[in-house]
């Protein structure tokens, strides 16, 4: 292992544990609390244990093991290489402490990250701070990628960050939404941040690094696997003000997204689907769950969860305006006075409306230019258009 062992901020240190170990991981965030992380990897090395971090002799074995186990893989960390690469790609590492932090992921405890990884123009601790995740299937339905799509590009027009995982399906429409806005959109990944998987992402990731942010708790190369993909979505949780589920299945991985978002006392939303659809199941069981999801179904209501209390309330849905609400009430009158079906003379519209016979003449000219009304043999009628837009 190539590192500095003059490492005074613990920068390198934390870089190499990236590499050494699992996100997240509790054993290894308890050695960094009591003895930073250059001692942290001093332990690694030596494989003893600093007082205080195994409570038991049960503990205390299971802690030898890993510390074995992480000792095994230091000869596989090279960090200055994984810096060098970092910095060739313009990939910053950053770390608790930096202004970049967002202080958000302390709410993780023994789970937060070790650093992050990150490639892209934005600030990722600025961004967060008015930030929602839209996460969902893989195997999403068109009518999720719409909805996804949608609701990220109207939300990210009001500045709000767009955050997810970067996968095929909702990830992938919440991304592509927020950009088409030119918004902002941080996809929060389970590998390395140069590392384009899913590899038909490839142009995706390119621009999300362009315009986005990359995040990543793994250095640079690093590979995807199967485990990581489900850690990651705590990050993705704790980093947001909230978690909207667009479409889930009733096993998808989005449902442990929603668990962490529960867990970190973020609001939980989800968005329903057609009650027979077996895409939608998992939305369906988190607003039936106690406690239930917030149901969502346009961005104002999400940002009403998400906003200041009592000055980011979401207006009441209005009625569609159609054409004779337009009308001033005398016109209206007449044309309701109108049947169904069948004709009417002025002087039956007259007493129906209760106008005089000049002003009803009057007013049917008006709908009749309109294109409400038509003369037939009979007298007045509604026109087909009429009988269909009214």
């Amino acid at each position: 292992m190539n590192t500095s062992h003059d490492d005074p901020t613990g920068r390198a240190a934390r870089a190499a544990l990236t590499a050494l170990a699992e996100p997240g991981d509790r054993l290894l965030n308890a050695l960094i609390e009591r003895a930073g992380p250059p001692g942290a990897l001093g332990a690694v090395r030596s494989g003893t244990l600093p007082d205080g971090v195994a409570r038991t002799a049960e503990d205390q074995h299971r802690a030898l093991a890993r510390l074995e186990h992480w000792r095994l893989r230091l000869s596989a960390v090279d960090t200055d290489a994984d810096l060098a690469v970092a910095e060739r790609l313009g990939v910053r590492l950053v770390c608790p402490g930096d202004p970049e932090w967002p202080t958000t992921l302390d709410d993780l405890g023994d789970e937060r990250p070790y650093a992050l990884w990150l490639r892209g123009p934005r600030d990722l601790r600025h961004g967060c701070l008015r930030s929602v995740a839209i996460v969902g299937a893989r195997g999403a339905t068109s009518y999720g990628t719409r909805i996804a799509a949608d609701l990220a590009a109207r939300l990210a027009e009001t500045d709000w960050t767009i955050v997810s995982g970067g996968a095929l399906g909702i990830d992938a429409a919440a991304h592509r939404g927020a950009l088409a806005a030119d918004g902002r959109t941080f996809a929060v990944l389970a590998n390395g941040v140069d590392v384009p998987y899913p590899a038909v992402h490839e142009g995706l990731f390119a621009e999300l690094a362009g315009r986005g942010l990359l995040v990543s708790e793994s250095p640079p190369g690093a590979s995807p696997r199967r485990s990581r993909f489900l850690v990651r979505n705590r990050v993705i949780a704790t980093l947001t003000r909230g978690t909207v589920v667009v479409e889930a299945a009733w096993r998808s991985g989005a449902l442990n997204t929603a668990s962490w978002a529960q867990r970190l006392d973020r609001e939980l939303m989800a968005v329903p689907g057609p009650v027979d659809s077996a895409a939608s199941e998992g939305c369906h069981r988190l607003l039936r769950d106690s406690p239930p999801a917030l149901l969502v179904t346009r961005p104002e209501e999400v940002v009403e969860a998400l906003g200041r209390l009592g000055d980011d309330l979401a207006p009441p849905p209005r009625d569609p305006v159609l054409p004779r609400d337009r009308l001033d009430p005398a016109t209206r009158a007449v044309l309701e006075a109108l049947p169904a079906r069948g004709h009417a003379g002025p002087a039956q519209l007259a007493a129906t409306a209760g106008m005089s016979l000049d002003a009803v003449n009057a007013k049917l000219g008006l709908l009749a230019a309109a294109g409400f009304v038509e003369r037939s043999p009979g007298g007045w009628r509604l026109t087909t258009t009429a009988r269909g837009r009214a």
